[in-house]
Parts: structure tokens; sequence; C-alpha cells
């Protein structure tokens, strides 16, 4: 049961029991008739970085993305009913009221398919945080100077202070060094509120740089998301990508840009939050942004008769797993704490971790070990989950007074720092998609031959990623010249070569860490292949094989079964 023993608290708690008076409801149209939008003029309803992002990747509008007709939306409001917003991919209007007449209204309405309530609390609200917050835990506030526990130093060009382990953990560090910081990717980051992130230094330079594009309020429209009953979920996040105090703290994305976007209610728990997830990744889809980040997730709520069950856990049923596929579809980066139940009777990911094109993201502790709270997979379809895992036990965040601390313990916090560092990859990457991102961050992490339940595919490594897309500036500008075959093997592999004439190669088979094994020299030429015997006598696992020719270089990846 939380304690409210401040003036604050007494207020946010008062107006939480107020809230709880709200009912909503989602009505669900049959149609998008006499619709003043079109296809064909999509710029009426999407910006153009956003169709850019759609071109990007090869994706086609579709009539979900077309907005709900307004007359519709129109004649909802006539009734006497609050228009919150409209969902397109859904084609629904979420609206509230507490009238019986009002709904009855409605649902007569020759449009109007059905109607859904998604807000009635049975019983209060009664104890832990809302979302993906019901099981992450933040300390007291305090600035430390303990060490935290690190795993061996390098040289780095920024000065990260206590965010050093988190970042270097994942070689998030060497991307750094390279320039890559996230400019030129948009972040969303949906959570419950922003406290004085207007007014805390650690964020400066966002706003110094108009990093910050702007926000909005899904749950109460018109908020102030930075105002004195804000929640500080969203202030802690959002440093792990964003702050930017060197010596101190620095995020994994200082150069991004950033939308910050409520779709969270942190004092209570209803389905209507999961609609709110959904409306606020349409808008992130419409202003143009890359990545989400989302470290809320639902599993139970205020009223029992809304809860989730295992077998919901397929990517498709809940709206909010849904509304994942659905902006990942898009094109966006969708990043998702995948929950922090682990050990409980649910144990399990929430929703929308468990959609198969959410990247969601497990905790582990300083060490790289498993975080006993994060939730474990398999989805009800058997799919891994998390998909991989990064510091989110004791990680260091800023906290609701400005200062930085080791306090950060939740998948919470595991996933920004991941979502920032696949905005720094996707900057070095920028001709690849979504789906490629993914795979490569999966298949170099340190659990790619063999994932498992606790950390999914394992903890990244962002260069050797970065190094499996073949994007270093020094690698070849033909992607396609050399190849391996069979991949994966249990002994032996052939490099195969199509080469227009013939080159004295310079081949490195290297570890995970980048070590290198083996080194040698041969000439290929046309379409001839090598035997590379050189794996015979290696344990099984994930290798890299590097060619470096006349004209660049080419890296491999090599699994030994």
């Amino acid at each position: 049961m939380k304690q409210f023993i401040t003036l604050a608290s007494f207020i946010l708690f008062s107006l939480a029991v107020f809230a709880q008076g709200v009912e909503k409801h989602v009505v669900f149209l049959k149609d998008k008739n006499n619709n003043p939008y079109s296809l064909s003029n999509p710029l009426a309803f999407l910006t153009q970085r956003s169709l850019d992002r759609r071109t990007h990747s090869g994706i086609t509008l579709d009539q979900k993305d077309l907005p709900v007709t307004p007359s519709y939306v129109t004649q909802i409001a006539a009734t006497g009913a609050t228009v919150y917003y409209s969902l397109k991919w859904f084609n629904a209007v979420v609206v509230a009221t507490t009238s019986a007449s009002v709904l009855s209204t409605i649902a007569a309405l020759p449009f109007v398919d059905h109607i859904d309530q998604v807000s009635k609390k049975n019983p209060v609200h009664s104890g832990g945080e809302p979302g993906m917050m019901e099981s992450t835990r933040i300390l007291p506030w305090k600035v430390s100077s303990a060490a935290n526990p690190v795993v061996a130093s390098a040289p780095s060009s920024l000065n990260y202070g206590m965010a050093f382990n988190q970042t270097h953990m994942i070689a998030l560090d060497a991307l750094h060094n390279m320039g890559f910081t996230g400019a030129g990717i948009m972040i969303a980051q949906l959570d419950a509120g922003w406290y004085h992130v207007d007014q805390i230094a650690a964020f400066d330079s966002l706003w110094h740089n108009n990093q910050i594009l702007g926000t909005r309020d899904f749950e109460v429209p018109g908020n102030n998301v930075f105002g004195d009953f804000m929640n500080s979920h969203g202030t802690s996040v959002l440093s792990c990508m964003g702050a930017n105090v060197p010596g101190q703290m620095v995020g994994t994305a200082p150069k991004a840009t950033f939308w910050l976007l409520r779709t969270e209610d942190a004092n209570i728990e209803v389905l209507a939050e999961e609609y709110n997830w959904a409306a606020g990744a349409e808008f992130a889809d419409s202003v143009g942004a890359d990545v989400i980040n989302s470290s809320l997730g639902y599993t139970t709520f205020d009223n029992p008769a809304y809860n989730h069950t295992w077998a919901d856990l397929n990517g498709n049923t809940t709206p909010c797993s849904r509304a994942g596929g659905l902006a990942a579809k898009r094109g966006i980066l969708v990043v998702n704490a995948a929950g922090n139940s682990g050990g409980s009777s649910w144990q399990y990911v929430g929703v929308p971790a468990d959609n198969d094109s959410v990247f969601s993201i497990g905790a582990v502790d300083a060490q790289g070990i498993y975080a006993s709270f994060s939730s474990t997979g398999p989805t009800a379809d058997g799919r891994i989950k998390p998909d991989v895992s990064a510091e989110g036990s004791g990680a260091a965040i800023v906290g609701q007074g400005g200062g930085i601390a080791f306090n950060g313990y939740g998948t919470s916090f595991a996933s920004p720092i991941m979502a920032g560092a696949m905005a720094c990859l996707w900057q070095s990457a920028p001709s690849f998609t979504t789906e490629q991102l993914r795979n490569a961050v999966r298949s170099t992490a340190s659990q790619a031959t063999s994932p498992d339940s606790l950390l999914g595919f394992g903890i990244p490594n962002m260069y050797n990623a970065h190094l499996l897309l073949g994007v270093n500036p020094a690698l070849s500008r033909n992607p396609e010249t050399f190849s391996l075959s069979p991949v994966p093997f249990s002994s032996v592999t052939w490099l195969r070569s199509n080469l227009n004439t013939a080159e004295n190669l310079q081949v490195d088979i290297l570890s995970l860490t980048d070590r290198v094994i083996h080194s040698f020299t041969i000439k290929m030429s046309g379409t001839m292949s090598v035997r590379l015997d050189d794996f015979s006598a290696l344990p099984a696992g994930l290798y890299f094989v590097r060619v470096s020719w006349s004209a660049g270089q080419q890296v491999l990846r090599a699994v030994k079964l």
C-alpha cells in the first residue's frame, strides 16, 4: 500500500480518486465513409518525415492510415459525451460519460458498430505503481558517489560519469566514439509524466539544442507534463537516453530528438490506458518518429474483469499489443520494457512486449547477471521473450529532485538504455530497416546461439551489430561481394567470391569480442569458393569473418553448431 505523507502526494491521491469517477468508453465504428481525407493526399494527415520513413522501409499506406471520419466524431460529441481522441488504426473514438442515455444515443448512430467500457473501477486501486511501474522500484533519491561495479573500462569520447557501466556493457561507447550519438533520430517516449524536466540541469542541453520537440497528454489533454503534480517516472526514463552532464551522467542517445507523450495515469490501472498507448503511438507515427520507447506494460487492472491471461500473450490480442504491432508495421522501431514480474505468480512479460515486432528488453545487474524481477518468456505461442537484456538493476538515473544515483531498478530503465542504443545504431546504418536492426542486435548478443526465457538473446554488443550490418566507413560499397555457405555449419564453411578481378584477400576470423582467432591471405577472383578449414578446431558459437581487399572490407556472420 502506498503511503501518501506530503501535501503534494495528498493532492495527487485526491485527483486520482476524482479521476476514478470518469468512465471512459471506446466507440468502435463500422467504416470510414464520407471521409474528406484521402490516401492520395497523405500530407493532410501525416508529416513528410512519416511518409519518408514508410518509403525507406517499402511500406505503402492503407485504410488504417486514414483518420476517423470527422463528421462521425462530431455526431458523437453532439450526444453530450466528452471526446478524448480518435484512433484511426482501430477506427474508434474514446469518450467519457456516466450517462446511460448518452451511451444509448451513441450506440444508435448508424455508423457505430459497438461500444466497450474500459475504465470502470472495482475495487479502487490499492497498491503498487501503474503499468510497467507496478513493479519498477526507484529508491529514495540522493546523489551518490559510490562506485557502481563496472565491466572492464575502455577509452571513451564521452565522459559518462555514473552511466559508464550501462553504456559500456552493451559496447555502445564504441559507436559513440565513431560519432554516432543519436543525431537525426527522433524518439517518442510514452510514459506517465516528466516531473520538472523543464527545470532539471541534466536536461539543459536538450532544451538548449531544441531536442525536445513537444509534448502531448492523452490521459488529460492539455496538461503540463512537467508540472508539480506529474509523476517522475518519465523523468528517470528520459535520463537514460537524453541526460547530458559530462562527468556525472550521459545517456545513450544524447543527440537524439524527443517527443514526450503522456499515456499513463500513475495512480490508477485501467484498460483505457492501453488505448492511450495506441493514441500515443499513432501520434508518434504521424510526426515521423523513428523510435518509440515505452517503459510501460499491462497485465492486471484495478477491475480484475479486465485482467489479461497468459493465453493473451500472442502479440495480437490486447489493444496495446495490436497497436505496437501496427506501429512497427509502419516502420517505427518499438522498444518496450519486458516487465518486472519475474518470480511472481504472473512472471511473464506484459503487453505490448509480447508482440513479435516489438523489441522487448529484460534487465540484468551491473555484472550482467539476470535481475530476479525481470519478466520472462516465452509468449503463449512459444516465442522467445525478452529479445535482449540491458542493465536495469542499479542503473544510473536522474531522479525527481535532479540528483543522479544508481537507483534505477526495473526493466523501465533497461528499455530506454536500449532505445537510445538502437537510435545510435540506426544513425550508423540509416539504410537498414527496423527488422534488420533488431536481427543484427539479437544475432550478436551474448546468447545468440542459445537464447532463453530470462535474458532472451542476451546482452547486446552494439559494435558487433554495427559490424554485422556492414556499415563501417571502411567497408565495401558492395555488400554482396562475399558470402559464406553453409551458415550455420557443423565443421567447415566455404567463402564464396563475386569479384570481377583477381584479388589478394586478408581473411580474419574474429570472436564476439573482436579478438582475431585466425588470420590468413588467399587469392580469389570471379565466382570461386574457398573452404575455410580454420573453423574445424573451434568450439560451437558465433563468429565473424572479416574479408579485406583493395576496395574495402566486408564482415560476414558465421555460426558453428
